[in-house]
């Protein structure tokens, strides 16, 4: 994972922001998954399709929650996500905190294995 800043020397705290907005970026992700597998399983023959839906639809539930949650925080914290950019490579993000803009980057492989991460942790709890 590549992180740069644009402009001048970033705040010393840049690794708890990075991690927010990293995490925040992945739970993203994994809403669009959730979204694609609810519609999957209404298009598909399986026994017991309202149980599988209503599982994914609690955890992306959890999911929305914790997104709200993460955007509170960011407005009072400052924290801004100005923009994100899909590519063949991976997935790269801009934002802004505490005045100074920073992006970072991230592989598919890395994404698809945090989101998969990410997804067990809301099983877990």
């Amino acid at each position: 994972m590549a992180v740069d800043t644009v402009g001048s020397s970033p705040p010393v705290q840049i690794g708890k922001e990075l991690e927010l907005v990293k995490r925040y970026v992945l739970l993203g992700i994994v809403n669009q998954i959730l979204d694609h597998d609810i519609r999957i399983i209404g298009a598909t023959a399986t026994k017991l399709p309202r149980l599988y839906e209503s599982m994914i639809r609690g955890l992306q539930d959890r999911v929305l929650l914790e997104l709200a949650a993460m955007r509170r925080q960011f407005r009072d914290s400052g924290i801004g996500v100005d923009k994100e950019k899909r590519s063949t490579a991976g997935l790269c993000a801009e934002y802004s905190c505490m005045g100074y803009r920073h992006s970072f980057s991230m592989p598919w492989t890395f994404v698809k294995a945090e989101s998969e991460r990410l997804l067990k942790s809301y099983l877990t709890r």
